[in-house]
């Protein structure tokens, strides 16, 4: 991939995402940047979370609703919130055995795998246990 030249406004995109543990949306990136560079528009900040992205600098995350964006690039997995949709890291290690059992049983050379579990989070379980 061909080196891409730093700009401020992909420094500002990078420190929005640096700013945040809670996974956020591309919008939300957006908002956080606006309020640095009332200028910068939409379309600026989706190519640089590409960009940033594709050059390994944060991890886009797929998942139902909205993409997320993670600081956290290495392999781990993460946990969906069905009811209120956030998105978190699971504090358990990931599973490279599961590359190799997909490859041995596929051929396919398995570089990782991307894992969500999907449920309801402690705070939104609480709530419904409350009858809210």
């Amino acid at each position: 991939m061909k080196q891409q030249r730093s700009t401020r406004q992909r420094q500002l995109v990078l420190d929005a995402v640096r700013s945040r543990c809670d996974h956020p949306t591309a919008d939300e990136i957006y908002i956080d940047v606006r309020a640095s560079d009332s200028r910068i528009s939409r379309g600026t900040v989706y190519r640089n979370l590409a960009l940033l992205s594709d050059a390994g600098e944060i991890l886009h995350v797929k998942v139902p609703g909205a993409d997320r964006y993670d600081l956290r690039r290495g392999p781990h997995y993460h946990l969906l919130c069905t009811s209120c949709g956030a998105v978190s890291d699971l504090p358990m290690p990931y599973d490279p055995e599961l590359d190799e059992q997909v490859s041995r049983a596929t051929g396919c050379a398995i570089s990782r795998h991307r894992t969500i579990f999907e449920g309801i989070c402690p705070s939104c379980a609480e709530k419904q246990e409350a009858g809210e």
